[in-house]
């Protein structure tokens, strides 16, 4: 999609801090990080959010969600733990219509967030 953020940032349009590029996944740092480690999983197909997805796309949210957890553990987040979140419309705080994977760690985190 030509005026999607995510998109352009995928395909070196727009820079970003990289941390992992596969066939089918981008993971980069967050530009306004609300934790000490705050990266994003995206998918190179464009799919606007998380009511979008089709059955064809399960493998490549397995993907994403597999290759977090990867970054994760290399970002040293294993053994204190990360959060994982996906926002979905406006409601839930997404404001980016690419969908997205946030990973946050290195601080401690409450529930229900605010």
């Amino acid at each position: 999609m030509s005026d999607c953020l995510f998109c352009k940032i995928i395909t070196g349009e727009i820079p970003s801090k990289k941390i992992y590029e596969d066939e089918d996944v981008f993971a980069f740092y967050d530009i306004a990080p609300q934790a000490p480690i705050h990266f994003l999983v995206v998918p190179k197909t464009h799919i606007a959010h998380v009511m979008d997805l089709k059955e064809n796309q399960v493998e490549l949210m397995g993907k994403m969600l597999f290759c977090a957890q990867n970054i994760a553990k290399d970002l040293g987040l294993e053994n204190s733990g990360a959060r994982f979140v996906f926002n979905c419309k406006e409601s839930a705080g997404q404001t980016v219509w690419h969908i997205h994977l946030h990973v946050l760690g290195g601080r401690d985190f409450e529930w229900p967030p605010g």
